[in-house]
């Protein structure tokens, strides 16, 4: 069996900061006395997720001094060559009621490029991560890592979509896509957050796309997709995920979707 190379100094400090986040979520997981609130933005944070970014941002701080730092609980996106991006649990609904499809994302952007991601989900006792250049790993607990490779899959009617949520894409204003695409493929269902991307890169799944998302939902992804061999743009296809979309296939699948999204036009009313 294929091993991963031997890990550059920059991806053994994100897997280093992964074990942290490990150290910090899982014992607060499934926790009767989880303190949780509710953001200017709706959304959920808890005592689990500021303690992680706390934790790895002084670490990154102590040990990478000169490098910037971009956390999803921090309120400021520093700037810089290089820039840690870290969304310390990704899929807080999930934790916060006790399903394990969540995951610490760390990155490591160089000159705008994500170049290191690791996906650690305790929760599944589950690791995936990559470099540019090295390929993309994963590794369940216990088990040696493996290679990932996305799928062959080359026409939609054979593809497995993930897209994520129904509501996500109507408020979006792209239900009539969401629907055409849904008619398009052989099967679509929302895996959901960081799960859905993992899934791509092991070849278990071809499409994954949603909406209303912010770096540090995706920098951490980005490398791990592309270095199992798939693509990762925006819903449109540009060449960037800071654009508040994302679209990741297998490759072979990325411009189909795009033809069939940009032919159903946007607009939240289904024809019947």
């Amino acid at each position: 069996m294929s091993q991963p190379p031997a890990p550059s100094a920059d991806l053994a400090f994100a897997l280093e900061l992964a074990d942290l986040a490990d150290s910090i979520s899982l014992p607060r997981f499934r926790s009767a006395d989880l303190t949780i609130e509710t953001k200017p933005d709706r959304t959920f944070v808890t005592d689990a997720d500021k303690a992680v970014e706390l934790a790895l941002r002084e670490r990154i701080e102590a040990e990478r001094p000169g490098d910037s730092f971009f956390g999803e609980e921090s309120g400021r996106a520093e700037r810089g060559e290089r820039r840690w991006i870290l969304d310390p649990i990704d899929g807080t609904s999930n934790f916060l009621r006790g399903v394990p499809n969540w995951a610490t994302l760390i990155a490591l952007e160089v000159a705008g490029e994500p170049t290191v991601g690791v996906v650690s989900a305790p929760g599944f006792g589950g690791r995936w991560w990559a470099e540019t250049g090295s390929g993309a790993w994963g590794q369940q607990e216990g088990t040696d890592p493996r290679p990932l490779r996305v799928s062959g899959v080359t026409d939609l009617e054979h593809a497995s979509l993930s897209f994520q949520s129904i509501e996500q894409w109507d408020l979006a204003g792209y239900l009539q896509p969401l629907i055409a695409l849904s008619r398009a493929v052989w099967r679509d269902r929302a895996y959901g957050d960081m799960w859905s991307y993992m899934l791509l890169a092991e070849g278990l799944v071809d499409i994954v796309a949603e909406f209303d998302v912010k770096p540090y939902d995706l920098a951490a992804l980005v490398p791990i997709v592309r270095e199992a061999g798939g693509k990762f743009t925006d819903i449109d296809g540009a060449e960037s995920a800071w654009n508040g979309s994302s679209l990741a296939t297998n490759g072979a699948l990325h411009d189909a979707v795009i033809a069939v999204v940009a032919g159903a036009g946007s607009g939240s009313e289904v024809s019947a």
